[in-house]
């Protein structure tokens, strides 16, 4: 589903966009945001409110990283250009888009649910006006055992990576926090509770 350039102009005049939820899933590498959300895909299934959104990412997708769809990076400037992301940001060397189409989505009263960045925290709480934060955590010698089994970083780099994860802080009435050091299921199901508020807190906006 992809909307046309007319669409995104007319949406973007007229933020913050209304009437869904946008859940935005934070945390620091190795916390299992992935997981924790493959884990909600799963439990919601065939529910038309939720939209799971597929990133744009300029990196190969591979077995060992989430699905999502690759763009060089000459091919993702153009796309950006063109009014194809409704929100960009660089991270790790690489550049990540959310489809324009969410935007749709959050303006149809669904719950659009993404893995981001902490730092567009403060652009997304301008572009939606019904935002939930949910930062996915996990203790420090977890974070560094996941990420060490990943095996594409050597020790330093993935120092360096749990360094720079405490260096946003986030707050306000808008934000959960779930530690997923444990069993999936029970950091999932929580995860879970915040999908059916939102849901039902969109619910409530399309009756208003």
């Amino acid at each position: 589903m992809m909307v046309s350039a007319l669409i995104e102009r007319e949406l973007a005049e007229s933020l913050p966009i209304r009437n869904g939820v946008f859940v935005a899933v934070v945390g620091p590498s190795g916390a299992g945001k992935d997981t924790v959300i493959g884990y909600a895909k799963q439990r919601f299934a065939g529910e038309t409110r939720l939209e799971f959104v597929r990133r744009v990412i300029t990196r190969p997708s591979d077995t060992a990283s989430e699905d999502h769809d690759t763009l060089a990076d000459a091919a993702f400037a153009e796309a950006e250009a063109d009014g194809a992301f409704s929100l960009c940001w660089d991270a790790h060397g690489l550049r990540y888009g959310l489809p324009a189409d969410v935007d749709w989505a959050v303006a149809n009263g669904h719950v659009a649910v993404a893995n981001v960045s902490r730092a567009v925290i403060p652009a997304l709480r301008e572009r939606y006006a019904n935002l939930a934060v949910v930062e996915i955590t996990a203790a420090p010698e977890i974070l560094a055992e996941r990420l060490a089994a990943r095996g594409r970083e050597s020790r330093g780099e993935v120092l360096a990576r749990l360094a720079r994860s405490t260096n946003v802080q986030l707050s306000g009435p808008d934000v959960t926090s779930i530690d997923n050091g444990g069993d999936k299921e029970i950091a999932g199901e929580r995860f879970a509770e915040v999908l059916r508020k939102a849901m039902a807190f969109s619910d409530l906006s399309d009756m208003i």
